[in-house]
């Protein structure tokens, strides 16, 4: 969309922690922008988010809201079961869309939501991208091309989220393949980081493990529990570095989220939002400093509405990068189920 003093009106649907906590005020704080109107999962919280975030209107349902002539983007809040139906009802109405994290449920959905996109190439299409990397992505991509690893041999990726295992804790939506789909803990959202750096995988097999198979949901039914709370992966990468991803929920006290480059002449070591490195002779990892110019930030909201204005066109994160992560994604529960290498097929 071109430059225009016309305020940008956006619909809200699915206002949970993350869409209160960042979207909603990073989208006020863009000049031109009104938050018209809100709709959540039931008419109760609907209001209560209305009223808390100071939103006008609500809707009784997602389609009514997205069918309304006189907005102009969706912010997509929902779990994973509604990013598909909701983004392919928002383009297809001529509206802009940012969906969260976890694109879809499986790359089927992904592949329908890029092709929607692309066929309304005068509408922008955003996923919220991954923010574990933000700061050092850039700094990582000039060392790469700079050659300080020499040719990568391996990548290694270790994040743990310090729970120990409950097995009286209600179902939670991560939980539950109902609404989550395919998507595994931070998987996919891990993998997006990776792929700035290294590219995509080519090939994985895949071992996960579900520690509590029944839990309780919000109305009191149990339901099975099909998404493992742990999850070990071998990958090749089609660079030709071979790639070991280990994912846990279960590691009681111990939070962690590190990544490991190593190479012919080089090692890179990310962990605690910070950079270390070693070159060929150096007896130590040492901490390297993340020019100015370099340091990445969140600014989702800003380059979304800048991309409505044609001011700047989408990096973080487009359609084409999320149906990649969904892809290796599909293709780690396809190699879990089958206990088999799966060949991850191309975009």
């Amino acid at each position: 969309m071109s430059e225009t003093k016309r305020p940008i009106r956006i619909g809200i649907v699915g206002a949970g922690a993350n869409t209160c906590s960042r979207h909603i005020p990073g989208l006020r704080a863009q000049p031109g922008v009104e938050i018209v109107c809100v709709v959540n999962s039931t008419a109760a919280s609907s209001q209560r988010v209305a009223a808390e975030q100071g939103i006008a209107e609500t809707a009784p349902d997602w389609r009514a809201l997205v069918a309304r002539p006189d907005l102009d983007a969706i912010v997509i809040g929902t779990w994973p079961v509604l990013h598909c139906p909701v983004s392919l009802a928002a383009l297809a109405t001529g509206k802009h869309v940012l969906t969260e994290a976890r694109m879809a449920m499986n790359a089927a959905e992904a592949r329908l939501m890029l092709e929607a996109s692309r066929q309304r190439p005068d509408l922008v299409a955003q996923i919220v991208p991954s923010p574990f990397t933000f700061e050092v992505d850039r700094t990582v991509q000039r060392l790469l091309r700079e050659g300080y690893l020499g040719r990568l041999l391996t990548l290694d990726l270790r994040v743990a989220d310090g729970g120990f295992v409950d097995p009286a804790a209600p179902l939670t939506w991560r939980q539950d393949a109902d609404r989550s789909g395919l998507n595994v803990m931070t998987l996919g959202i891990w993998y997006e980081s990776l792929m700035r750096w290294v590219g995509e995988a080519s090939s994985v097999m895949a071992r996960g493990r579900t520690f509590v198979s029944q839990r309780q949901d919000e109305t009191g039914r149990l339901r099975s529990v099909r998404v493992p709370d742990h999850l070990s992966i071998l990958a090749d990468l089609a660079c030709g570095a071979q790639a070991t991803l280990t994912l846990t929920a279960v590691a009681g006290a111990v939070k962690q989220a590190e990544v490991l480059l190593c190479g012919t002449e080089g090692t890179l070591r990310f962990a605690d939002g910070q950079l270390w490195g070693a070159r060929r002779g150096d007896d130590a990892l040492r901490l390297l400093e993340i020019p100015a110019a370099e340091r990445g930030a969140w600014r989702v909201e800003e380059e979304f509405i800048s991309a409505i204005r044609g001011r700047e066109c989408i990096t973080h994160t487009r359609f084409e990068d999320g149906l990649k992560y969904m892809l290796f994604t599909e293709a780690v529960a396809l190699s879990m189920a089958e206990r088999r290498e799966v060949v991850i097929p191309m975009c």
